[in-house]
């Protein structure tokens, strides 16, 4: 190598140098990243009642099928569909000439059993003298006599036809038989009625039922743990629109077998109904405290991380590092999870973001702004 070449070899190196230099001190001043973020929570400690909910529907407490008691043409119809009615209102006429025929006629034949009586009458009072006399023989009276009594029961028999005979015409005007709501008509102006004719429905819905069934397993619990006494006299009715019924309702029998195709029994509920709100065929979810859990852990639901069926908490020690904990969850209450096992009261879960951490990650950690909503629902 020429001496000419030395001093530019060493310019070079001393720029490498410079230039290296000034990198590692760049390296060296910029600080470190802040550690993440997170919201955190207590862990607390309280006795939570334990709901359940059961699908089922609403029925009236009367359902009554309103059919004539006799044959006739529908010729009006004397209520307003959908509407209240009460007890003995006229709903339905039919044509009243058929059974006014057959109550004159029942009457005449009342009139000609009572003639019948009348000449049985006259016989006797003629006829006894003269058996005395032994102008008659006493045969004649004695037949006398058996023809008044025959005249005495068809007049009786007379009189009862024509009972029943009023009672049909009656009959022709159709009336409710209870208090309730009538419903749509099913036969029209014209139609032919029969007694085998269904008309209408009226149904009486205060107090309105709510039929649901449970399991076997939660009818043996609920008798066994004297749980169903409890909660059935304090039960909710879940509308479905999601809205809760105002009226609380309590449990009013529960049938007499379990059905053996679906291992469910048949609960009957009954909800006070002022107003007539709520009709029969509605769909119902009822809600019941079923347990009370004692000094139960609960934490947020958005507090869960799941994977793979796995659930995991974040806890925030004292120092700030996150420690990813597997826990066991237990029921639902409201937007918490009861946690059964793998936290203790009093540590500091993260709410959000657990997603992004992983074990051991130092955090900085500032209180989620609903810890105190979660204190009161814990409560």
């Amino acid at each position: 190598m020429s001496n000419a070449l030395l001093p530019r070899l060493g310019t070079t190196v001393l720029l490498l140098g410079v230039t290296l230099s000034i990198a590692c001190s760049s390296e060296k001043a910029a600080p470190a990243p802040p550690p993440p973020g997170v919201t955190v929570t207590p862990v607390v400690q309280k006795d939570v009642p334990i709901y359940q909910e059961w699908i089922g529907s609403t029925t009236g407490n009367i359902d009554a099928d309103i059919r004539p008691k006799v044959e006739g043409f529908l010729v009006s119809r004397l209520y307003l569909e959908g509407s209240f009615v009460t007890k003995d209102q006229p709903l339905f006429k039919l044509d009243p000439r058929q059974a006014q025929a057959s109550v004159e006629q029942a009457q005449a034949h009342v009139e000609r059993a009572q003639a019948a009586l009348a000449q049985a009458e006259i016989d006797i009072n003629r006829y006894t003298p003269l058996v005395a006399q032994k102008a008659v023989s006493q045969a004649e009276l004695d037949k006398a006599n058996s023809s008044r009594k025959a005249a005495a029961a068809e007049v009786e028999a007379a009189k009862a036809a024509l009972e029943n005979a009023k009672l049909n015409q009656g009959w022709t005007t159709v009336v409710s038989p209870i208090s309730g709501i009538a419903g749509i008509a099913k036969v029209g102006i014209g139609d032919l009625m029969s007694p085998t004719t269904s008309m209408a429905t009226v149904s009486a819905v205060d107090p309105i039922y709510v039929d649901f069934s449970i399991t076997e397993q939660d009818y043996l619990r609920f008798t066994r743990d004297k749980i169903g006494r409890s909660a059935g006299q304090d039960i909710e009715l879940i509308l479905g629109d999601g809205t809760t019924f105002p009226h609380r309702g309590n449990v009013l029998l529960v049938n007499r077998a379990v059905d053996p195709h679906t291992g469910t029994i048949e609960i009957r509920a009954e909800f006070p109904n002022p107003g007539n709100i709520l009709r029969p065929g509605q769909y119902a979810r009822i809600r019941a405290v079923t347990e009370e859990r004692k000094n139960a852990l609960v934490v947020p639901q958005r507090a869960i991380a799941e994977l793979q069926g796995i659930y995991q908490v974040g806890v925030v020690g004292a120092d700030n590092k996150v420690s990813i904990k597997v826990v066991k969850l237990g029921p639902q209450f409201g937007d918490m999870w009861i946690i059964d096992s793998g936290l203790q009261a009093g540590d500091s879960v993260i709410v959000d973001g657990i997603q992004r951490l992983r074990d051991g990650m130092t955090v900085a950690p500032k209180p989620y702004k609903d810890t105190q909503s979660v204190a009161m629902a814990g409560a």
